[in-house]
């Protein structure tokens, strides 16, 4: 950014967001680095009123509710020189003419993976102590498990089987490190040595899901991945195993899942579904061994807060003409969520 100028910025997302991203006291701290104006909040990059802010801008700061930045988008924007998302993934947002023309590219999904990976923590202890069951009988029963009931709870050495390396499966494997179990894990793009860095045994997938007694999905949604859980797979789980998604529904054959569901063989914790919402017909809204959440495990509330901490830092680094702490690059595309 030229001389000691501030740099301009404009907020594109929906504003519903901004205050929960960037209460006061972060808010002042950005206007301390940028130029901005908070009242400006773009959510269509051919709208007049917003086109002098657009046209001079250097570094839009992006959100959910972000249009996609296209031909549009970059027409609007001629002095663009940084996209700073306050949010997860930019595979939908940043299009083919973002990337050539040069465009620093920075995601606020590492600070996302923090709540991720502390809900699926929370859920791999409850299901060791298969607490979801106990609620259920709890409430038909009105009376306290017997020793027959609990015989097989507990999280001494259970096996936690970590389908996916990524930002959210490295933070739960360090949030794993504290308790006592033998954690697996596998990811084709992670060699013997890494996986053990992580403290996790790595092992083929088929492997993997025969071993876990409770499997975690941390993969991204790629052609390759979808329905990575199929029939044969999800067969492979031993029974009374566990499986917990909060990556992407298409990871796994719902038809399929759903008569292991309904079988009684395993159960399962589902932040994600493919569709989503599943239609109101589902079973899955009211199978005792399904325990579904609406998409919840990502930033919500106070944690957004998180997500504008990161772009306020890395809109001081750009000031300062450092390079950026979270930059996305264009190769890891294919890789990512």
């Amino acid at each position: 950014m030229p001389g000691a100028r501030l740099p301009r910025a404009v907020f594109a997302m929906d504003p519903v967001h901004l205050p929960l991203l960037f209460p006061d006291a972060l808010l002042s701290r950005l206007r301390r680095t940028a130029e901005i104006d908070p009242a400006l909040v773009v959510r269509d990059f051919t709208d007049p009123a917003a086109a002098p802010a657009l046209a001079r801008a250097e570094v839009l700061i992006t959100g959910w509710g972000c249009p996609p930045l296209g031909p549009a988008a970059l027409t609007a924007t001629p002095a663009l020189r940084a996209v700073l998302h306050a949010a997860g993934s930019v595979r939908s947002l940043a299009g083919e003419e973002l990337w050539r023309r040069g465009i620093g590219v920075s995601s606020a999904a590492e600070a996302n993976a923090v709540p991720v990976a502390e809900y699926t923590l929370a859920m791999i202890l409850l299901a060791g102590k298969d607490a979801f069951a106990h609620r259920e009988r709890f409430r038909a029963t009105h009376a306290h498990p017997s020793h027959a009931h609990t015989a097989a709870t507990g999280n001494l050495g259970r096996r936690i089987g970590v389908i996916g390396a990524s930002r959210v499966g490295r933070r739960l494997l360090e949030l794993l490190k504290p308790y006592d179990f033998q954690v697996l894990l596998h990811d084709p793009y992670l060699d013997p040595a890494g996986a053990a860095a992580l403290g996790a045994r790595p092992l083929p997938l088929d492997e993997l899901l025969r071993r876990s007694d409770i499997v975690t999905l941390h993969a991204p949604d790629l052609p390759e991945t979808h329905h990575l859980l199929d029939r044969r797979r999800l067969a492979l789980i031993r029974d009374g195993g566990v499986l917990i998604n909060t990556s992407r529904g298409a990871l796994v054959d719902h038809t399929a899942l759903t008569d292991e569901l309904t079988a009684g063989r395993l159960s399962a914790v589902l932040d994600v579904t493919d569709p989503e919402p599943l239609p109101a017909e589902s079973p899955l809204y009211t199978l005792p061994n399904a325990f579904l959440t609406p998409h919840i495990a990502g930033s919500l509330g106070n944690e957004l807060e998180r997500l504008g901490r990161v772009v306020v830092g890395e809109l001081e680094r750009l000031a300062a003409g450092e390079e950026l702490a979270h930059a996305v690059r264009y190769a890891d595309l294919t890789r990512m969520a």
